[in-house]
């Protein structure tokens, strides 16, 4: 006989009183953390406890006695289900405020290190409309709200093209208005929904990996990003995933190909793949050219990138160019450095500082990644003072591989949210080169590596910049001097 769920008790009249990681709340109960989403600071709430451990708890309100003076009204119809842009409810100024201090809290208390004063926080100039890539997925499989369970209505259909629900692999919940993005996403999808309804086309099956639509990926580009320009959309990627096993399938999608060809003469490259894998990944699928190229350019500055479906390029075109300016201000090139562009992606952080430098050598990890870098080296007319290698950070960036190519004299790092590995470390305090930039997806994993590097280094300037308003995400960027 199963063992009956224990019960947890409702605490009332608890005031919120900060913010913790992953955008939720929090409040203190004698001494135990209780941490709880969609509230805010200032809130005076009923928590419902879900999960209780030692040291802390997780609920969410189920009753308002007081609203926090310090908080917005949402602005997206599907807040609190979608579980993204989950600080809607906090002004975008508080936003900064609290994003500014959980980079100085964790520089400080992981970090350990001696500090300067931290620089204010860059916002985006847009808080709604800035990304560039929206991926949706589809799903035979929607996601009821609570409100449409209680309501007892029956679904004539459960299709759904939307975004994925966390904690419900399976199922989709179905969005009619996502803010993120031009409201060209909008338009895209909701159109191809109602037309692969109207046709009885399948959706995705993830249980039984089968049925026809599988999701789409949106991606526009910017003609120019510069302080004195306003940003025009001037190319647009539609790339839509079909999972095809059957010669009529087959008919079908290239039916939609030719539907969205016909409704949508603004997208420059129309793209499908067909995957068959128990994953959404497309890394390691043909990828076919249905209409227009099979890219579209980035323009940042002087510099174009070329980007295709499989590229990385950073989702917030216009952040990121404010990014790139603070390294490579912080980076201080006279033209005669070499530099070492760590983690270097596609390679625009390299593209972006090598008009500055004497040479760039770039690393990363994934080989379709340099070879688009060397296509933008190529295509910025940069080739000759560029190097790119590909291969894992720790078994390529090594003492033999500096005593071959040089001692750098700038080294610009930039890890996933994991940090650098400790082998990286240890051969950056090895070359000790005169300057470090390091920017950071992840504060918490950056003051760790800032410890390690205490030891030859001091921190000269730290400044965070908002790549993602609504989020509890921010990157920052360190600079290190030799000591």
């Amino acid at each position: 006989m199963a063992r009956k769920k224990k019960t947890l008790p409702v605490l009332e009249n608890i005031e919120i009183t900060d913010i913790a990681a992953e955008g939720k709340a929090l409040a203190k109960i004698d001494g135990m953390a209780v941490f709880v989403p969609y509230v805010v600071p200032g809130d005076v709430v009923d928590i419902q406890l879900r999960r209780k451990k030692h040291s802390f708890a997780e609920g969410e309100a189920i009753l308002f006695h007081k609203k926090s003076d310090v908080r917005s009204e949402p602005f997206c119809p599907h807040y609190g289900v979608c579980g993204g842009c989950k600080w809607q409810i906090l002004p975008y100024e508080e936003q900064l405020r609290w994003k500014q201090k959980q980079v100085v809290d964790h520089l400080t208390r992981i970090g350990k290190v001696e500090l300067p004063e931290c620089r204010p926080i860059l916002g985006s100039r847009k808080t709604q409309a800035y990304r560039n890539k929206l991926e949706f997925g589809c799903s035979n499989k929607k996601w009821l709200t609570l409100e449409q369970v209680k309501s007892g209505e029956v679904f004539s259909q459960m299709n759904a093209l939307g975004f994925h629900i966390s904690g419900a692999f399976d199922k989709i919940l179905d969005i009619e208005s996502c803010r993120l993005m031009d409201d060209v996403n909008n338009r895209i999808r909701n159109s191809l929904r109602a037309y692969a309804i109207e046709q009885h086309l399948g959706f995705y099956d993830l249980r039984q990996n089968k049925g026809l639509l599988r999701g789409i990926m949106i991606r526009t580009s910017n003609s120019k990003v510069s302080p004195e320009l306003e940003s025009d959309a001037t190319e647009l990627m539609l790339l839509v995933q079909f999972c095809i096993t059957t010669d009529a399938e087959r008919e079908q999608a290239m039916g939609v190909m030719q539907y969205l060809h016909t409704t949508f003469p603004e997208i420059t490259s129309l793209l499908y793949v067909n995957n068959t894998k128990c994953n959404d990944t497309i890394s390691d699928l043909e990828v076919h050219t249905f209409a227009g190229t099979d890219h579209i350019f980035e323009c940042m500055e002087n510099l174009r990138f070329k980007v295709g479906p499989k590229s990385f390029y950073q989702t917030n075109t216009e952040q990121a160019y404010e990014l790139y300016r603070v390294v490579r201000d912080f980076a201080g090139l006279t033209g005669s450095e070499l530099v070492y562009d760590l983690y270097t992606g596609t390679g625009t952080i390299a593209n972006f500082v090598a008009g500055n430098a004497r040479k760039v050598i770039g690393i990363e990890y994934v080989p379709e990644a340099i070879d688009d870098a060397r296509i933008n080296a190529r295509l910025n007319q940069q080739e000759e003072k560029m190097l790119f290698f590909a291969g894992d950070m720790k078994d390529i960036l090594t003492d033999s591989f500096i005593n071959e190519h040089g001692h750098p004299d700038v080294i610009i790092t930039d890890p996933p949210r994991a940090g650098m590995h400790t082998d990286v470390v240890r051969v950056i305090l090895n070359a000790a080169p005169r300057r470090v930039v390091y920017v950071s997806c992840n504060p918490a994993t950056q003051a760790r590596d800032l410890q390690l590097l205490d030891q030859l280094y001091r921190v000269e300037a730290v400044q965070p910049v908002d790549m993602f308003p609504h989020t509890h995400h921010v990157e920052n960027v360190v600079l290190l001097t030799l000591r």
